[in-house]
């Protein structure tokens, strides 16, 4: 593949996550949730449902699936584990729902039957996390009701982590020995651009995700290059109050000194995603800058 090629396929993939690639088509999206569910469903059992995301702002991590007559909404979070999850989740069913409704059924006197939901998020990020944990919308309920609820299941799925899932998929314990090897391979002091080409590399003749990356390879550079750095921002930021901190200092016109060095991250990060066409808006709600800030970044590419 030549470089125009190349840049063009980072361009026009630039929401796409790794993940989201690797297990977009019902073959291995039916070999991954049957690990995960204890099911036995084949690709021809699953039915892809495509919309426009709304679980997180610019990169796309989530797969909305069909499978036994449920409605699976599936997404893999790379940062700290947002407790908000269950809200978004909530948004996202509820379009769901809106885009399979028939407005005469809606308003008919019979019952219209909808497809059960099910959440899961499969958890690749940095921090300590258990093997798997539940979030709930209603604890975010200021007093308690049993009027709505909604439960999101959340599986560790790094290297190490859920082995009866990882020995039910060979792809997933794929991909966790890959993100561990560019892991390690930062660790080890390589720039983060040459870490995963050395994982890619390192896999592909360990045979591991082999065919995938063969064909892949220059695209999981450049999605994993831009979610990494995101991520790493996201927890350093979520680790230290910085997030907080930030905006209080906002507030009262002072932004202390310590911030400063995220504040740079932020930029570098910002200015990557505009390089690959991201808009504005969606460069503020992933890097948690302002409007302002990322349109001055933007003409400064320019």
């Amino acid at each position: 593949m030549n470089d125009q090629n190349t840049e063009a396929n980072a361009k026009r993939n630039y929401k796409d996550s790794v993940f989201k690639k690797l297990f977009g088509e019902k073959e291995k999206l039916s070999e991954l949730y049957n690990a995960i569910a204890g099911t036995d469903y084949s690709p021809e059992d699953i039915g892809i449902i495509t919309l426009e995301n709304v679980i997180f702002a610019g990169r796309e991590n989530d797969i909305a699936f069909t499978a036994g007559g449920r409605l699976i909404v599936l997404v893999e979070h790379q940062s700290s584990i947002n407790p908000n999850m269950p809200l978004r989740f909530l948004l996202y069913i509820a379009r769901q729902y809106q885009m399979m409704a028939d407005n005469d059924s809606m308003y008919s006197s019979q019952l219209m039957k909808i497809l059960p939901p099910e959440f899961i998020v499969v958890y690749n990020g940095m921090d300590e996390y258990p093997e798997q944990s539940d979030l709930r919308l209603s604890d975010a309920f200021i007093e308690k009701t049993d009027s709505l609820d909604l439960k999101a299941t959340v599986y560790n799925i790094n290297k190490g982590q859920n082995p009866k899932i990882m020995d039910r998929s060979v792809t997933l314990s794929g991909y966790s020995t890959f993100v561990a090897m560019a892991r390690e391979n930062l660790g080890n002091g390589l720039e983060l651009s040459e870490a995963l080409k050395k994982a890619v590399k390192e896999c592909i003749k360990d045979n591991v995700l082999r065919e995938f990356l063969e064909r892949y390879g220059s695209d999981v550079v450049n999605m994993l290059s831009m979610e990494f750095n995101l991520a790493d921002a996201q927890r350093v930021w979520k680790k230290d109050g910085i997030l907080e901190g930030r905006k209080e200092g906002i507030k009262e016109g002072r932004i202390e000194g310590r911030i400063e060095g995220e504040q740079n991250k932020a930029i570098k990060v910002a200015e990557n995603m505009l390089k690959r066409g991201m808009s504005i808006e969606d460069v503020a709600n992933d890097t948690e800058l302002s409007i302002e800030q990322v349109e001055q970044i933007a003409k400064k590419i320019k």
